[in-house]
């Protein structure tokens, strides 16, 4: 492949993965904003039997971990998302599906720390019923990351000897 060839895929890519970053990012903050405005905080809506919308604040990480600290995830996070735009930007052996699944990764990653930014915490909601031994409540912007986490791993353990480049 031509260095032009390879520098227009390279664009091409990375612009695909900013597309996904940006619609991931306001899907997942329209998501929150109809929450923060149509359901208290600390109410439940049964929307199916099997999810319940539940309003929740977490001011901590991951799985609700260390609550009042949402600060340390937030720059965490920020670190983490700009080094991955760097990587892109810079590395020329990243090949498509890795672009399209950081684009997932890192606009859910962006929707909560907006979240944390403009609310002080992350805005969850989605209440996954009847799963034994799961109680965590979530939101739009982590099933985004585990849509782009999934495939990687996936990708990244079974099937990289067999996709193309680029």
């Amino acid at each position: 492949m031509s260095s032009s060839s390879s520098s227009s895929t390279r664009s091409r890519n990375l612009l695909h993965f900013t597309a996904i970053a940006v619609a991931v990012l306001l899907i997942s903050q329209a998501g929150s904003f109809l929450v923060n405005a149509r359901i208290p905080v600390g109410t439940t809506i049964e929307w199916t039997s099997f999810v319940h919308l539940t309003h929740i604040r977490n001011m901590g990480g991951v799985f609700g971990m260390l609550q009042g600290h949402g600060a340390i995830f937030a720059v965490f996070s920020v670190g983490l998302i700009t080094g991955l735009v760097i990587y892109l930007w810079r590395s020329r052996s990243v090949q498509r599906h890795e672009y399209i699944c950081f684009g997932f990764i890192a606009g859910g990653g962006a929707s909560n720390i907006l979240d944390r930014l403009i609310h002080g915490s992350v805005i969850d909601f989605i209440n996954v019923q009847h799963i034994p031994f799961w109680h965590y409540i979530f939101n739009t912007a982590d099933v985004m990351v585990h849509v782009g986490l999934w495939p990687m791993l996936y990708f990244s353990l079974f099937r990289s000897d067999e996709l193309p480049a680029g």
